[in-house]
C-alpha cells in the first residue's frame, strides 16, 4: 500500500510534468477531474479513494494541490514544467523574499540571477525559514535575499499562490543578496 508521500509525488509528476504519463488531459490553467485521477491511480495499483486524495491534498506540508470548489477537480498550484495558464493574481510583493538554494548553484546565481529553469516562474518564498527547508531538500542551504519591492517598483509583475508562493519571471542579480 502506497503512503501519502508516494501518492503526493505521484501527483506531482502527473499534475505537474506528465500527465500524459496517466492519460490524463489538463485543461489550460492545470485541472483535470479527480475521477480520472483516481482511475489513473489504481491503474498503477496505487490505493487511493476520494477520501484518501482529499487527505492527500490538506495534509501536504506545501500545498501543493486544490481542489475545485465542488470537489470534481484537482490540480497543482505552482512548479509546472508543461503549459499552463495559472490564474494567480498579480500583488506587491514586500520588500523582501527569500530563495533557498545551495552552493554550488551561487556561481550561475551570481552571473545570471535567479531563473524558471524547467519551471514557468521562479518560486520564493515570505520567510526564511521556509527558504530554509527548501533550499537544505539538495544539501546544506544558502539563503538569498530578493529585494522585491525594488524590483517590482522596477516593473517586475508578481504573483502569488493560494499558498503563499511569490512567482516571477527572473530575479536579475542586481536584485540579489544573502541572508
Amino acid at each position: 500500500m502506497a503512503d501519502d508521500k508516494a501518492i503526493s509525488k505521484t501527483l506531482s509528476f502527473w499534475l505537474r510534468h506528465k500527465p500524459e504519463a496517466a492519460s490524463l488531459t489538463l485543461d489550460g490553467a492545470g485541472w483535470t477531474d479527480v475521477d480520472a485521477v483516481l482511475a489513473a491511480l489504481a491503474a498503477q495499483r496505487i490505493d487511493c479513494d476520494w477520501e484518501r486524495l482529499l487527505s492527500v491534498v490538506e495534509t501536504n506540508d506545501k500545498k501543493r494541490y486544490e481542489l475545485s470548489a465542488d470537489g470534481a477537480r484537482i490540480r497543482a498550484r505552482q512548479g509546472h514544467s508543461i503549459e499552463v495558464e495559472l490564474d494567480w493574481p498579480q500583488r506587491e510583493p514586500p520588500e523582501l523574499l527569500y530563495h533557498g538554494t545551495v552552493e554550488r548553484f551561487l556561481d550561475p546565481i551570481r552571473a545570471e540571477g535567479l531563473r524558471p529553469m524547467r519551471r514557468h516562474h521562479v518560486h520564493l518564498s515570505s520567510d526564511i525559514a521556509t527558504a530554509t527547508i527548501v533550499g537544505n531538500r539538495r544539501g546544506k542551504a544558502v539563503i538569498l535575499t530578493v529585494r522585491a519591492g525594488d524590483l517590482a517598483r522596477s516593473g517586475q509583475a508578481f504573483f502569488l499562490t493560494g499558498n503563499g508562493v511569490w512567482l516571477t519571471d527572473h530575479v536579475p542579480p542586481d536584485f540579489l543578496g544573502t541572508a
